[in-house]
């Protein structure tokens, strides 16, 4: 579990009140880096934004003329080449830790701090700007942003806390001309400040391919009545097509082989899969190979295939998978991308297929890889047979308790060469670690296996209240260690939301694809509970959804998706 708010609130409220002689990282602002203002000092009120920074210097001041690149990027020769809008003060270069020239920005509550730089870039072309950073207070108050031609392109920065790791973070533009004006910048407001090191402007592009949001719960939860809506709940809206029309690139489905509840199934699968192809997106198929959930808590073998040996799971692995597939295919729907397995740390198709001994009283003893390893290859093979260009994914979880977890595990299938495309992640953050720990596990397993990471689950709450009409006690509750920076309201849930999908793409390597929201239309309605087993059971995530209880979609969230 994450550790909430790095700073205490008192702590806080003494760094702010000391006449400003502190910055949040304890030093002494009379004793910081003397400050080259090179470039005017225009005020800005609070609503401020980008795009209303006015852009000529303050009067008696010269603005920074345009370079062919990037000058003092680092901030070596203080805020050299720099111009500053907004209060001085609240702009300083520090040391922090081993960097010994850091940019801090911490305007006043109400006030807007920036720096700006202007580049020439001519027909530049795709041009991407990177940044070490770090942040506090609120995640939507500080930002790195382009503007070239009159369009601001931005990010805003993660918020880490003060005892936070340093995050890559980057901002592109496909189409830079002209000028370049790149802008570090913070709102103040609950307390926010920024800090910003190693900037870097280079060719290329940063992008989200991947905004995806698995709907496998949607068939359960319509037929038992659950009714979705516009924002202001005047309209009906179908809950597959109102993704695509907001930009979501890629549905995903879960398939159980023979489910209590009926849902889920491979016939079932086509019909969404369907309506996923129709409202614009891709369609990633995940295999759990079991009746029910799986998770790293359970892996149970399908009824069906109970009493097999381990060549025999092969086959059925390959024959479902195929069977699966080629209905699909039948149906005239295009598989993008395929998991085989779901949250397979330890293996699958238990117990023949675990990697660790999960069960010491059963008769099957220690992990058994090369019998994990053949039921991937089947997979892998069945996938082929029927979509030669699907890319195949295996999916894992727990970035909580050490990159050292994953690499084993990816160590093992590539030593007994388990062919795979893409490696699937969940995270969420009140079980998973932070935003550094993500995008670690994102650059390090992509170097290591040469292979793109997608983040396959992540959420948020909305709220921490219940939905009064269907009680049933929710995974995220009061109780819950949530992030600093990201309250649960629509606006913090958007804003993590966007995180994760930020910090996966930036990860050094280029090699992150995006995030994939799970089941944002899970709404509470009587009889789509949890337990495939048990109709009357209730549903824990609808809090998390990304619409309210009263089936309104949340806009900010949905806007996370463009």
């Amino acid at each position: 579990m994450m550790s909430t708010r790095s700073t205490p609130s008192s702590d806080r409220t003494e760094l702010r009140t000391a006449s400003r002689s502190a910055t949040r990282g304890g030093i002494p602002r009379r004793s910081l880096t003397a400050l080259a203002l090179g470039g005017g000092v225009v005020a800005l009120g609070a609503a401020g934004g980008l795009d209303s920074i006015p852009a000529q210097a303050a009067p008696g001041t010269q603005a920074a003329p345009g370079t062919a690149e990037l000058v003092n990027p680092s901030f070596e020769n203080g805020l050299t080449r720099w111009s500053v809008v907004g209060d001085p003060s609240a702009a300083q270069v520090v040391a922090v830790g081993d960097r010994p020239d850091v940019l801090h920005l911490e305007p006043e509550t109400g006030s807007t701090a920036s720096v700006t730089q202007k580049v020439v870039v001519g027909r530049g072309g795709e041009r991407v700007l990177r940044a070490r950073v770090r942040a506090g207070g609120s995640g939507t108050a500080a930002a790195l942003a382009l503007r070239t031609r009159g369009r601001s392109l931005r990010v805003s920065v993660p918020v880490t806390g003060i005892e936070g790791a340093w995050l890559d973070l980057a901002v592109s533009t496909e189409d830079a001309r002209g000028v370049l004006e790149v802008t570090l910048s913070v709102t103040g407001h609950d307390d926010s400040w920024a800090q910003f090191d190693d900037l870097r402007l280079e060719s290329g592009t940063v992008r989200r391919s991947v905004r995806g949001v698995d709907l496998s719960g949607v068939p359960k939860n319509e037929e038992h009545g659950a009714a979705y809506s516009t924002a202001d709940g005047s309209a009906s809206v179908d809950p597959v097509r109102v993704f695509g029309e907001h930009g979501a690139t890629l549905g995903r489905l879960r398939v159980w082989v023979d489910p209590a509840d009926g849902y889920c199934t491979p016939e079932r699968t086509v019909a969404m899969a369907r309506r996923i192809r129709d409202a614009g997106m891709e369609v990633l198929v995940d295999f759990h190979y079991s009746d029910e959930w799986t998770d790293p808590g359970a892996q149970h073998v399908p009824a069906a295939w109970a009493g097999l040996d381990a060549a025999g799971l092969a086959d059925a692995v390959a024959e479902h998978t195929r069977s699966t597939l080629t209905m699909l295919r039948d149906a005239g729907v295009e598989v993008a991308m395929v998991q085989v397995g779901n949250e397979i740390n330890p293996g699958m198709l238990w117990p023949l297929g675990q990697t660790w001994d999960v069960d010491e009283s059963d008769d099957v003893t220690g992990a058994q890889w090369e019998n994990l390893a053949s039921f991937l290859t089947a997979g892998r093979r069945a996938v082929t047979e029927v979509f030669p260009a699907a890319e195949v994914m295996l999916h894992l979880t727990n970035i909580h308790d050490g990159i050292d977890g994953l690499t084993w595990w990816f160590d093992e299938a590539t030593a007994r060469d388990v062919p795979f495309d893409l490696i699937g992640l969940s995270y969420y953050p009140y079980w998973h670690g932070t935003l550094r720990d993500l995008q670690e596990a994102v650059a390090l397993l992509s170097a290591r296996y040469a292979r793109d990471v997608v983040v396959v689950e992540v959420a948020y709450p909305f709220t921490l209240e219940d939905d009064p009409r269907v009680p049933y006690p929710n995974i995220v509750t009061g109780e819950t260690v949530l992030p600093e920076g990201y309250p649960a309201t629509p606006t913090g849930q958007a804003a993590f939301f966007r995180a994760v999908q930020d910090v996966t793409v930036s990860a050094e390597g280029g090699r992150g694809r995006g995030a994939v929201y799970w089941e944002p239309a899970w709404t509470a309605v009587d009889g789509a509970g949890w337990d495939l087993h048990d109709p009357t059971s209730g549903n824990a995530w609808e809090n998390q959804a990304m619409f309210d209880h009263e089936g309104r979609l949340l806009p900010e969230a949905f806007a996370e998706l463009e």
